[in-house]
């Protein structure tokens, strides 16, 4: 379970330092990028909770095992393809995979260890896996990026798929004795409702955000949610229970998933992007400066999952936003260069809480509830944590965006009509920085290039300190949930 779980979440966060490569061979925009990344996370949330139930209609295992031939060999059609088109649909496709691996792994858990310490102890491991590979993603993916190419970041799940898919021969199958209906409607809903909003936030610099395409999309994802919350409260079987959320212990620990999933986690992609694009370090460069981020994470981990024993779930997740947000408001202060003296300090902050809060995310999960809704909470926390990496790359991505077209477009302006300056400010938008307006003469390139890696630095530290702002805020409001007595479920719903 724990090499799959870290396979899978490995993939979310490996991408980041290769983003650069992509968008230079496959000459893919930075909404293309953007879709590189939720293109995967969002199957992933969408899927996740359907591939539980079906998993306990037809067999985990069964489930798993399938999951796991999928990711596999859609991994090798990422690696394959030609295209930023491609790419996206390969890792569609992965996505789906990690949702049957996802959503199987905890209750197979939970079936290999009935007996509660032992069961403790393993979803300890499970979660500081987890933690590993969100930490683990960007210097395991400057090393392979920098080695053979950014190919092999997806080349290397083949063998680690063959080699889980050897250790599925040590698995019993379960079931449990009463299988819930497949929520298949609520799942088309969610999934639905979360493609027209993040498309909108893709969008919304290109297309103008009162535009009648950004409008109508905003307005679709709203009433496919509002539509995904009344169906949810009528059919039998619910692939979301909405009563989990009237428990405030549960809405917490959700709520800490998103969040952290959102601004960390969403926040890594445009720090690679700054790092390669902007200050001009190698993928490997860029993983060894986020080294103090993957070590801290990596020694918080099992620490937090060994005392959690002894202090209880609350302080890590509180505990671990806190010190993401103030993580995060310290590499605010990024500069051009990338100094590592700049950001070693917020490194170590959220490399703390990154830990702190993924090895307590789990047990705290299965704490909220009642044992037999262990599944569907656990399988809702970590929908959230896909949905949060979603919604962050989207929302921050049109941050950055917008401030770096508004930051350089005065300056673009004074080059002269003899520039192509919606051409060059679409470049730097995109991230480009140093590498914009290479078809200038020599001179003018050399000027561009000056103003896109200044506006797009400013851009990602103005990303940084949303995020910690953020952050800091959603501590704050899980403070208030986790730390109240637990109301009574409203028969309402």
């Amino acid at each position: 379970m724990c090499i799959a779980i870290f396979m899978l979440t490995l993939d979310v966060t490996i991408v980041s330092v290769a983003l650069a490569g992509i968008q230079d061979e496959l000459d893919a925009s930075l909404s293309a990028l953007q879709w590189v990344v939720d293109g995967y996370t969002l199957p992933l949330a969408g899927g996740l909770l359907s591939a539980a139930v079906l998993g306990d209609r037809i067999g985990r295992r069964r489930i798993f095992v399938a999951g796991l031939v999928i990711f596999t060999v859609a991994s090798l059609g990422c690696a394959l393809a030609g295209t930023s088109a491609t790419l996206i649909a390969a890792r569609a496709v992965q996505g789906i995979g990690a949702a049957m691996l996802f959503g199987t792994a905890l209750p197979l858990l939970g079936a290999a260890f009935p007996e509660a310490a032992q069961r403790a102890r393993a979803v300890g491991v499970f979660g500081a896996s987890y933690a590993a590979a969100t930490a683990a993603g960007p210097l395991v993916g400057g090393v392979l990026v920098d080695g053979p190419g950014w190919r092999w970041i997806f080349l290397i799940n083949v063998p680690l798929g063959l080699l889980t898919l050897l250790g599925c021969l040590l698995l019993e199958e379960s079931r449990p004795d009463r299988a819930p209906r497949n929520d298949w409607g609520g799942a088309v809903l969610l999934s639905g409702a979360l493609l027209v909003l993040l498309l909108a936030l893709i969008r919304g610099n290109d297309d103008g955000w009162g535009s009648p395409l950004i409008l109508g999309l905003f307005t679709a994802g709203a009433v496919l949610l509002a539509g995904f919350v009344q169906w949810e409260r009528r059919v039998t079987d619910p692939m979301l229970s909405l009563r989990l959320f009237l428990r405030p212990a549960f809405a917490g620990v959700a709520l800490q998933s998103f969040a952290t999933a959102a601004t960390l986690v969403a926040a890594t992609y445009y720090l690679a992007l700054h790092l390669q694009n902007v200050a001009g370090h190698s993928p490997l460069g860029t993983g060894l400066r986020v080294l103090p981020l993957t070590a801290t994470a990596l020694v918080a981990a099992p620490v937090t999952a060994a005392l959690v024993r002894r202090t209880g779930t609350t302080p890590p997740l509180i505990g671990g936003l806190l010190l993401a947000g103030a993580g995060l408001l310290c590499m605010a202060f990024i500069d051009t260069d990338g100094s590592s003296a700049v950001l070693t300090v917020g490194f170590v902050l959220a490399g703390l809480g990154l830990g702190a809060g993924a090895a307590a995310t789990a047990a705290a999960a299965l704490a909220a509830v009642e044992p037999t809704e262990a599944g569907m909470a656990t399988g809702t926390v970590n929908t959230m944590r896909q949905i949060g990496t979603s919604a962050g790359v989207a929302a921050l991505g049109a941050l950055m965006q917008a401030q770096a077209r508004d930051n350089a477009s005065a300056e673009i302006a004074g080059l002269g009509p003899a520039v192509p300056q919606d051409l060059l400010l679409s470049e730097i938008g995109a991230g480009l920085a140093r590498h914009a307006g290479q078809y200038l003469p020599p001179g003018v390139r050399e000027t561009a290039a000056s103003i896109a890696t200044s506006a797009t630095g400013d851009a990602v530290g103005a990303v940084f300190l949303t995020a910690g702002v953020a952050a800091l805020a959603a501590a704050a409001l899980c403070a208030l949930l986790l730390t109240r007595r637990t109301a009574a479920p409203s028969s309402s719903l």
